[in-house]
């Protein structure tokens, strides 16, 4: 079961966006994430006439490996690690801090 999923906010831990808050946007392997607005970079693209693609500077997000990021725990306000609990006969992520569910309504 993965612990960090497509959705979840997470808290930046270190690099040069240590403290951002961001959105999961995709998991690119079983290491890596795109978060929303995190770990951009400027790539310089060449003009493609043929594709009708317009040359520049444009700004891309780059992925972050999994070990840099937590998921935020909204009743602490922190960065918490995550673990796996059977809850009704079905495996659940729970934060290791309080031991709440992952996503559920309070």
């Amino acid at each position: 079961m993965e612990k960090i999923r497509k959705g979840d906010e997470v808290v930046i831990l270190t690099g040069r966006d240590k403290k951002r808050r961001g959105t999961v946007l995709s998991r690119v392997d079983a290491d890596h994430l795109l978060i929303e607005g995190i770990n951009v970079v400027k790539k310089h693209v060449r003009p493609n006439p043929m594709q009708g693609t317009s040359g520049g500077i444009i700004e891309k997000n780059m992925p972050i490996h999994i070990s840099n990021v937590a998921l935020f725990n909204p009743a602490t306000g922190k960065g918490d690690r995550v673990g796996i609990k059977e809850v009704d006969g079905r495996k659940v992520r729970v934060y290791r801090s309080n031991g709440d569910v992952v996503g559920a309504k309070a």
